[in-house]
């Protein structure tokens, strides 16, 4: 394999890849996506430095559609919220949850049950990195040190949170594919020969966008910046002439592509599809800004 691809096969008992013209029922797609899969491997690994491009996604399991109907609620609790009702305990005011609460209602879900992907991606160094420390070898070792001992940042999740994901680190993607078919009995090319899925979600940032990279600055970065003449660290506010970080903050925009499966594997490396901007009226959504 390159030094700088990386699979992970990754299993679930229940998945939701939601599709966003759903406005309000959650309707899965029939295979994961590739915004789900980067999510799935930044959990186990990432850093401002580097970033993932998903090369393909090979299917051992295709899963069985189910439908449930949740629980749910329409308010969110922010930060603001939450200091105010810690300096003044008399204007706690608790969501209301549970069937028929004020704050509840019920939607129903149609999502994949008992799904199966080798997710194979591209290793990138972004705008960040300091070429003299950061190598993709670096990176590469470790995530597959991280996946094979099944450690990660936070628990990945098959589209929602509640439907979590167990992962395990492959060498060959292909292999992979072959071994786990035959283990089940299945002839790989046949789990699902071939079908156009139509138009699919790729991700809420272009991948371009993404090379630019982006974190924050430590305190004493900050403090060794020209701009802070004085040595102190200021608040971030609009008026401060301290920028606080590196790299390029970008606004969230779907980009879609169309996607098939072809012997059990989407192809979506990003140089290798179409992809589609869907909001109209911005021609260019690799450099839009905040």
């Amino acid at each position: 394999m390159n030094e700088n691809i990386v699979s992970i096969r990754v299993w679930g008992d229940f998945a939701c890849f939601t599709r966003p013209e759903m406005k309000v029922e959650r309707v899965s797609y029939p295979i994961i996506t590739p915004s789900a899969a980067r999510g799935i491997l930044e959990a186990i690994f990432w850093e401002p430095e580097m970033y993932y491009k998903i090369c393909e996604i090979r299917v051992v399991k295709k899963g069985k559609w189910f439908s449930v109907k949740r629980n749910e609620v329409k308010e969110v609790i922010n930060t603001t919220t939450a200091g105010r009702w810690m300096r003044d305990f008399s204007k706690f005011k608790p969501i209301q949850a549970g069937g028929g609460a004020a704050d509840g209602t019920q939607r129903n879900t149609l999502g994949l049950a008992d799904v199966e992907y080798i997710i194979t991606a591209e290793i990138s160094l972004s705008g960040v990195a300091d070429k003299g420390k950061c190598n993709i070898p670096k990176y590469r070792g470790e995530i597959m040190k991280r996946a094979a001992k099944g450690k990660c940042y936070h628990r990945p999740a098959l589209g929602c949170r509640e439907f979590p994901a167990d992962f395990e680190w492959e060498d060959d993607p292909q292999a992979a594919l072959e071994r786990r078919a035959n283990e089940l009995g299945l002839n790989w090319r046949e789990i699902w020969p071939s079908e156009d899925l139509g138009i699919m979600l790729y991700d809420v940032f272009a991948p371009a966008s993404r090379s630019h990279g982006f974190r924050w600055l430590k305190p004493e970065e900050i403090i060794s910046l020209p701009q802070n003449i004085d040595g102190k660290i200021q608040k971030k506010n609009k008026k401060s002439p301290i920028q606080g970080w590196s790299g390029k903050m970008l606004i969230p925009q779907a980009i879609f592509f169309k996607a098939s499966i072809e012997n059990s594997m989407m192809l979506c490396h990003p140089d290798k599809v179409e992809l589609i901007v869907g909001e109209t009226g911005r021609e260019n959504a690799t450099d839009r800004a905040i």
